[in-house]
């Protein structure tokens, strides 16, 4: 791995841990084993490689979604899918977390990726829920941002919850709860 992607990789892995103030540029060149300077010699300081870092990390987060969102199955199956899929429950969301720093969203910059990667889920499960709902999966009377925004609290207050007890069953049972919740209407 290049330095610049070593940079990259371990400021990512900072972020998610200790939060943008607790990711200082001795930490990120250590973690990265990189030489005093180098971080100035490809980035032009922290700002600008905590920004490609979150980038980064906004774009994973969107591939992995996509991964369940766009798999097959029913609107359903593919929302319960998102909501099933594997994570590191007691480390929280990557990029949910960062809502949590001051620094990021004080800056236009570093908090653009992560508004438009929440903003692009949203949009996401909304469409699947229209798409449930014109194929008479779930209720007409649904709002799709509605619904879409109450997925995106279960997950968000889910990692809270569980990083709160130390334990991931609290967001285990928010997901079920959420779940039962959306389940078609059987006849």
């Amino acid at each position: 791995m290049s330095t610049p992607e070593r940079l990259i990789e371990s400021t990512r892995e900072l972020l998610w841990e200790r939060g943008y103030v607790g990711t200082s540029p001795k930490a990120i060149l250590e973690r990265a084993g990189a030489g005093q300077g180098s971080m100035y010699h490809h980035f032009k300081g922290k700002p600008d490689l905590a920004l490609a870092a979150i980038r980064r990390t906004a774009e994973e987060l969107r591939v992995t979604a996509e991964r369940a969102l766009g798999g097959p199955g029913t609107p359903y199956e593919r929302i319960e899918a998102y909501l099933l899929r594997e994570r590191d429950v007691l480390r929280g969301c990557p990029v949910g977390r960062l809502t949590m720093d001051p620094d990021v969203i004080a800056s236009d910059e570093l908090r653009a990726p992560v508004d438009e990667t929440i903003a692009w889920i949203r949009e996401r499960i909304a469409g699947i829920v229209e798409e449930g709902k014109r194929q008479g999966q779930f209720a007409a009377s649904l709002d799709g941002e509605e619904i879409s925004a109450a997925v995106l609290a279960t997950v968000q207050g889910g990692y809270v919850l569980a990083r709160a007890s130390g334990s991931p069953a609290a967001f285990d049972a928010g997901v079920r709860g959420l779940l039962a919740l959306l389940a078609p209407r059987t006849a």
